[in-house]
């Protein structure tokens, strides 16, 4: 079972200092196919990065090429300017956190336990759980508001709460760089802002660099720092999203005719479908 230190929810978390990804002309497939072609990227470190596009365009292939998880048939990921491939898988992990689109908790473990084992990078063979250990899991259940589930099973959980614990198992690894695919998928629109809203709170306060693969575009653009579009496994375009996001660059990502608007909001670019059959506005 793990330990943890009661630690109250203000405490001040450390920010930490920013490390480079980027990706130099990088190929990545699978069997004999390519999915994504030739990318040339750079992640602005400390950062929220968001990588849009339609289905099966790269996106997650993308991310799991960055997080070392898909070994590239040409080209290179760097971290820290060194090759990913290169590196130690423990020391990787103790850099990037990546959280797969459906992550699954062994059954019956618990959610102080689950985000004890965002420790195991910084765990040696002769090296027992410390104190530190113990901290750093308090501080992540603390910073995801999810102290008082720490005893729960990971499966009685909602999907917001499972979310937030995930994130919570990230943040014990303390990387410098958390890779997320999709992880509002599934959730209900309360629980997307919820999550995001995290995310965002977390990148601010201890500056973390955030990558992230969406499906919503609105929530893309309002989130994200940077923009990164795909189509057909090459980058369509990329940077701050009231540069890129546009009505021309939405069609040729996605096929679709859409305006694009202000958000009433946050005044970041919002996407509006004109689709095929529209009627007038009117009340019944």
């Amino acid at each position: 079972m793990t330990m943890i230190a009661e630690r109250p929810a203000s405490t001040a978390p450390e920010v930490l200092a920013p490390v480079s990804l980027a990706a130099r002309g990088l190929h990545l497939g699978y069997d004999q196919r390519t999915v994504v072609h030739g990318v040339d990227l750079e992640i602005p470190a400390g950062r929220i990065t968001a990588i849009v596009g339609a289905n099966g365009c790269g996106k997650s292939t993308l991310l799991r090429g960055l997080g070392r998880i898909l070994k590239p048939s040409a080209g290179h990921v760097e971290l820290g300017g060194e090759d990913i491939q290169q590196m130690r898988p423990r020391d990787v992990a103790a850099v990037l956190g990546l959280l797969p689109q459906q992550p699954l908790a062994p059954e019956g473990i618990s959610v102080a336990d689950l985000v004890g084992r965002g420790r195991h990078p910084h765990q040696g063979a002769f090296r027992r759980w410390s104190s530190t250990d113990a901290d750093a899991v308090a501080d992540a259940l603390a910073l995801t508001d999810t102290h008082e589930l720490a005893g729960r099973r990971v499966e009685e959980l909602s999907g917001g709460q499972r979310q937030r614990v995930w994130v919570a198992m990230m943040l014990a690894q303390d990387p410098r760089i958390m890779l997320l695919d999709e992880p509002t998928t599934y959730l209900d629109i309360a629980h997307q802002v919820d999550v995001l809203d995290l995310l965002a709170e977390l990148n601010e306060a201890r500056g973390t660099t955030v990558v992230m693969v969406l499906h919503e575009l609105n929530l893309a653009a309002r989130y994200a720092d940077h923009l990164v579009v795909m189509s057909e496994g090459r980058l369509l375009c990329e940077g701050a999203p009231g540069q890129v996001l546009d009505t021309g660059c939405v069609e040729q990502a996605f096929g679709l005719r859409a305006q694009v608007v202000p958000d009433p909001v946050t005044g970041s670019p919002m996407v509006v479908p004109v689709g095929r059959h529209v009627r007038p506005n009117h009340v019944r």
